[in-house]
């Protein structure tokens, strides 16, 4: 049997949003890699799936990335997940991927598409145009201002993702940087209970988080229209 390692969309918010393919998946491989095991323990225990987790996360020293690595060599059938959205898009599962790539296993890598807040947040945006650049999480500072300007020029749609505690300088530059006739739109907690998608120029989708102070929570898809 090949050695198999499927990298496995899960929710990014609500439960329901999880593909019959990755449930059945998930209940059959010998191990799920998982960034916080308490977060993807309660995915499973959802669906009565009872398989073995191991956390694998961006501070996971290398011995574990070689551990995974002698778990596949041992023809153990492994899935990997992050908290929530698809694995490997800003997510530290994308070394693991290059560490196999670069190994001498015969390790076949199996996608299970599904939920992502990127493709959410651009499906809600009503934005015309079939080209975007993706920016992940922006930099805090070095090279910050550097992705704005290409941002300013990108004459694609640009997504980025952002926290609730920067969310509010980031419109700030994006009013400092924006024309009033670039579109902003703001996916907020895509698919949760207060789920929300503000709409406007760059001002007013600035002034609305102004005066909704109590809104500024939760995780954040930014998408500009272009130049």
């Amino acid at each position: 049997m090949t050695t198999k390692l499927y990298i496995i969309a899960t929710p990014i918010g609500n439960l329901e949003d999880i593909t019959l393919r990755a449930l059945r998946i998930l209940s059959e491989v010998d191990l799920v890699l998982c960034e916080d095991t308490r977060v993807t323990g309660k995915l499973l225990s959802h669906y009565q799936i009872d398989t073995p987790m191991l956390s694998y996360h961006a501070n996971s020293k290398l011995s574990k990335s070689e551990k995974i690595l002698e778990l596949l060599g041992e023809d153990k059938q492994l899935a990997l997940v992050s908290d929530a959205g698809t694995p490997t898009i800003s997510d530290p599962g994308v070394q693991l991927i290059q560490m196999i790539g670069d190994s001498e296993l015969d390790v076949e890598i199996i996608p299970i598409p599904g939920a992502t807040a990127l493709i959410a947040g651009l499906s809600a945006a009503g934005m015309a145009g079939n080209q975007f650049t993706f920016f992940g999480f922006l930099p805090h500072k070095k090279g910050r201002q550097t992705l704005f300007d290409e941002i300013t020029n990108n004459e694609r749609i640009s997504v980025f993702y952002e926290s609730p505690h920067r969310i509010q300088k980031t419109l700030e530059s994006l009013v400092e940087a924006l024309s009033e006739t670039r579109t902003v739109v703001i996916g907020r907690e895509l698919t949760k209970m207060h789920e929300q998608v503000v709409r406007g120029s760059a001002v007013e989708v600035r002034d609305y988080f102004l005066n909704n102070e109590d809104k500024v929570r939760g995780e954040f898809v930014v998408i500009i229209s272009g130049k």
